[in-house]
């Protein structure tokens, strides 16, 4: 959450978030049109873009420099693209492509996977615990596990009815929230167990579509945003854990009565009744449109980012402790002029944390030496095979310096 990419009929633009008032375009490319899948691996100089043009090949560009790291073709159209620190994962319809990115040789094909014609996976961008989660069926809502480490099937996770719409991991790699195409229940899950730990209902009146589930850095808050006009942010929390002896009221008697009558209800029924309402809430102006949301924290600050298919950012103030609804700060265009422009109003300000949203632009002092000319699959491991020793091998792709990459967190 410290950079937005976008792809356009012209190429791709990479924003910086490290400001409410000010959004500094980092880099602009009009080499490759239409643009539908742009990635950046964190606030570092790799990105992976695919175009409409040629949608059956990702290049992976080091864009500081100028220069193609990489190029990969497939057998089928590219859908869907995730990448940590240790692995790229390319999703295609019924099968999906695990490289290692320190030299992007291929280490494994999941073949014959269920038909997958949104691309729905998810990856942790925790590199210790890199699992990969898609769907385990096209007809129910299975989720397939893979740890990216070992390369092997983890478990299967059945976690809702019907066929599943969203995916999401916290950023420790520890948690998993998902939803169906109904799209009223959001469950999260425990990694690598299986566990269900948390169940939000969305909204009981109608089904939709849910475009975008993330998780807050610190995995307290849960958001969810879809076709409507209203984005959901769920706390993550276990009432009965820390809830201090509440004055005698009418709610709180009949909460009381609520809570001990689950105890003899079908667990269908029991489950319905448990569940926890939004814990604060967004109205857009629009509808209709897909969106794309995310928890960050700007000049120290919680904020809702929501980005929408016409070319828009909308940021909105968070209360972490009451919730309610979120108030919007700013409104910015992403698809003005283009043009870099310095925030001059930065000299007023306090200086920000030293986070790695606010060195995303910072230049290295570390050259770097080693660029890699292209590579396709044919030079990779054969379908199917396993490379070894490939834990961090030492190979030709070299970015600036490690300080590029985001601080772990454990």
């Amino acid at each position: 959450c410290s950079s937005l990419a976008i792809g356009t009929t012209t190429g791709y633009r990479l924003f910086s978030l490290s400001s409410v008032e000010q959004l500094d375009q980092v880099h602009e490319s009009n080499e490759i049109p239409d643009v539908y899948i742009v990635e950046r691996l964190f606030s570092s100089s790799l990105v992976v873009v695919v175009s409409h043009a040629k949608p059956q090949q990702m290049n992976v560009y080091h864009f500081k420099k100028g220069t193609e790291i990489c190029n990969y073709s497939y057998s089928s159209n590219i859908l869907s693209i995730r990448l940590n620190r240790q692995r790229l994962v390319v999703c295609l319809e019924e099968s999906i492509y695990i490289h290692n990115i320190k030299d992007m040789k291929l280490l494994k094909t999941i073949l014959d996977t269920p038909p997958n014609t949104i691309g729905l996976c998810a990856l942790s961008i925790n590199h210790a615990n890199s699992y990969l989660a898609y769907p385990g069926s096209a007809t129910s809502g299975e989720i397939a596990l893979y740890d990216g480490n070992t390369l092997k099937t983890a478990c299967t996770i059945p976690a809702h009815d019907g066929p599943l719409a969203a995916l999401a991991f916290n950023s420790t790699g520890s948690k998993l929230a998902s939803a169906s195409e109904k799209g009223t229940v959001i469950r999260v899950f425990s990694i690598p167990g299986g566990q269900k730990l948390y169940e939000f209902r969305r909204g009981m009146k109608r089904y939709v579509n849910i475009s975008s589930l993330v998780f807050s850095m610190d995995s307290q808050f849960l958001c969810a945003s879809s076709n409507t006009e209203t984005v959901h942010i769920f706390k993550l929390e276990h009432l009965t854990d820390s809830r201090p002896e509440e004055p005698p009221t009418w709610s709180g008697y009949m909460g009381k009565m609520f809570q001990a009558a689950t105890n003899y209800l079908p667990a269908q029924v029991s489950g319905m009744m448990n569940q926890d309402r939004a814990f604060a809430t967004v109205r857009l102006n629009i509808s209709g449109q897909r969106n794309i949301c995310a928890l960050s924290t700007i000049q120290k600050l919680p904020r809702l980012l929501v980005t929408t298919s016409d070319g828009h950012l909308y940021i909105y103030n968070l209360d972490p402790q009451d919730g309610g609804e979120c108030v919007l700060m700013k409104k910015h265009s992403l698809l003005g002029s283009g043009k870099m422009e310095e925030n001059k109003e930065n000299d007023l300000r306090p200086p920000l944390p030293q986070s790695y949203a606010a060195t995303v632009a910072r230049q290295s002092t570390v050259p770097s030496t080693s660029t890699m000319p292209g590579y396709s699959e044919d030079g990779g491991a054969l379908r199917g095979e396993v490379i070894p020793e490939h834990e961090f091998a030492t190979g030709p792709v070299c970015l600036d310096d490690e300080n590029e990459f985001p601080p772990v967190s454990i």
